[in-house]
C-alpha cells in the first residue's frame, strides 16, 4: 500500500515476520518534547538516536554504565549528554547496569520525576561474543543474557506504566527479525538466543502492550554499523565495509514518530524504512563510499 507517495515495506511479527509487508502509517510531526530513554546511549548507535532526537529539542536520557572514561571505549554518559545539549535537546545522565533491577527501577523514576514523564524506551544496550558452545566462557553467557535479554525485560516492565501515560509512546528494540535459519545458531548460539530474545519481547509485548497504546517494534541493520562492537568479532569485519550509526538513527526517528496505535509488532531494517521516507542516497551513510558493504547478521541471502 501507498501512503504520501511513500512505499512501507516492514517484517511484521503479527505475520509471521515476513519480509517487504506493505503498510500505511500515520505519521507525528517529529521528537520535540518527548522524553526518551536511551539503554547504552553512551556512545555508537544508542548515542547516534539521542543527537537525532536532540536535533528535534527533545528530552534525552542517557542510561550507560560509563560514567568516567574508558581506556578502550570513546565517549562517556557525561559527554553524550553534553553532546545532546550542543545539538538542541535537554539531556539527564544516569549511570546504569541494565543487569540491576532496582537501579533500573531508580533509573526510570529519576528520569520521569526530571522530565515529567516518559514517552519512548530504546532498549539498546547489548553484549556480544561469537563463539561456538565448546569455546564460550559461561560468563560471557551470562552477560550476553542478562544485558540482551534479562536488561530488555526489566527496562520495558520499569518503564511501561509510565509509557502508557506518555505521549505516543514507543518502545523500540535493536534486535533482529527472527530467523529460524540453523546458519544463525550453529556458530554462536548463545549470541543468537540472546538477541532472539530481545526481538521475542517484541513479539509478546506488542500484544500485551495494546491495551496501553504502547507500541513495540524491532530495529535492525541490513549491514554492519560501525561501532565499538565490530571490535569484539575477531576480526571478521572491516570498518570501511560498514556504514555509520547515522542511518540506524534515522530509521528509528521514522519509526519513533509513527503513531502509536498503528504501528507496533514489526521487525524493521533500517534501509526500507529510509526508502519508504523517500530515502535514495545512502552512500553518504558509508564509512567509505563506494566500498562493498557487509551484510548483518541474521539476514539471509
Amino acid at each position: 500500500m501507498i501512503i504520501h507517495g511513500q512505499r512501507y515495506a516492514i517484517f511484521s511479527a503479527a505475520s509471521g515476520a515476513a519480509p517487504d509487508r506493505q503498510e500505511p502509517f500515520k505519521l507525528m510531526s517529529n521528537l520535540a518534547n518527548k522524553t526518551l530513554f536511551i539503554t547504552g546511549g553512551s556512545r555508537g548507535i544508542g548515542k547516534a538516536i539521542a543527537l537525532r532526537a536532540a536535533r528535534d529539542g527533545a528530552h534525552v536520557v542517557i542510561a550507560a554504565k560509563t560514567d568516567k572514561p574508558h581506556p578502550k571505549l570513546e565517549g562517556t554518559i557525561h559527554t553524550a549528554a553534553e553532546e545532546v545539549v550542543a545539538a538542541g535537546g535537554q539531556a539527564l545522565a544516569i549511570q546504569l547496569d541494565v543487569r540491576d533491577d532496582h537501579a533500573i527501577e531508580d533509573a526510570v523514576e529519576k528520569a520521569v520525576s526530571h522530565f515529567g514523564g516518559l514517552d519512548i524506551l530504546i532498549n539498546n544496550a547489548s553484549a556480544i561474543t561469537l563463539l561456538p558452545t565448546t569455546e564460550l566462557p559461561m560468563r560471557r553467557y551470562d552477560l550476553m543474557s542478562q544485558v540482551n535479554v534479562r536488561g530488555t525485560y526489566a527496562c520495558s516492565k520499569a518503564a511501561v506504566p509510565h509509557l502508557a501515560k506518555g505521549s505516543n509512546p514507543h518502545i523500540l528494540n535493536l534486535s533482529p527479525p527472527l530467523n529460524m535459519n540453523p546458519r544463525w545458531f550453529k556458530d554462536y548460539v548463545a549470541y543468537t538466543m540472546s538477541k532472539y530474545g530481545m526481538s521475542m519481547c517484541v513479539l509478546g509485548m506488542a500484544q500485551e502492550f495494546k491495551r496501553y497504546g504502547v507500541a513495540v517494534n524491532a530495529l535492525w541493520p541490513r549491514t554492519v554499523i560501525a561501532t565499538a562492537a565490530i571490535n569484539m568479532l575477531g576480526g571478521r569485519v572491516d570498518a570501511k565495509n560498514c556504514r555509520t550509526p547515522d542511518i540506524m538513527a534515522d530509521a528509528a526517528h521514522a519509526i519513533l514518530s509513527r503513531k502509536s496505535t498503528e504501528c507496533t509488532g514489526h521487525f524493521f531494517l533500517d534501509e526500507p524504512v529510509l526508502r519508504a521516507e523517500g530515502v535514495t542516497d545512502f552512500e553518504r551513510y558509508a564509512v567509505e563510499p563506494g566500498q562493498p558493504l557487509m551484510k548483518d547478521l541474521f539476514l539471509d541471502e
